[in-house]
Order: structure tokens, then C-alpha cells, then sequence
């Protein structure tokens, strides 16, 4: 359970959520929801009232250089949508 959740991810539209108790992670593509919500729980003493998952899939980008075609891939990850309970809050920046 301690390596579930890897990052939280930071947009213009996750800011305006977080303001109704709605948070985003990038988290282990392998975890369920269950386990998710307990981490979260754990880790920042909540109460998780709601988890809503997705998977993205790595995309195959190519770029054209003088020695040729240069081809790869960018990263699958899975991001879990978090919404708490009323009242509950994460500071996931509190020294700013």
C-alpha cells in the first residue's frame, strides 16, 4: 500500500476542484479503487468518499533528425480522481 499513490497532478482545472474537496494522483496502474481509497486515507488522515479512475495509454511519437527517424513512446500511467468528505481537506501545499 505504500507505493500506490506516486504523485499528485497539478492543473489549472485540478485547482479549481480541489476547492470542493476533489483531488488528483497519479498512482500505480496495477491498484484498484479500494485500495487507493485506503491509501489516501492512510497517508493523509481523510475520509474518501468517492474514487473515479483512468488509464492512459502511451503514445508512439516519432521525430525526424538528420541521422533519421527517431522513434518512441511516451509513458502509461493511471490517474484516480479522489473526492472527500465534506470538511476534509489535503494540503498538498501548505508551505507555498
Amino acid at each position: 500500500m505504500i507505493g500506490i499513490i506516486y504523485r499528485p497532478i497539478v492543473t489549472e482545472k485540478v485547482a479549481n476542484l480541489q476547492e470542493k474537496g476533489v483531488y488528483a494522483f497519479e498512482v500505480d496502474p496495477k491498484a484498484n479503487k479500494i485500495e487507493i481509497a485506503k491509501a489516501v486515507e492512510k497517508k493523509f488522515s481523510v475520509t474518501v468518499i468517492n474514487v473515479r479512475t483512468m488509464n492512459y495509454h502511451g503514445k508512439t511519437k516519432a521525430q525526424m533528425t538528420r541521422r533519421g527517424r527517431f522513434v518512441g513512446t511516451t509513458s502509461h500511467f493511471k490517474k484516480a480522481i479522489v473526492t472527500l468528505k465534506s470538511g476534509d481537506k489535503i494540503e498538498l501545499f501548505a508551505n507555498i
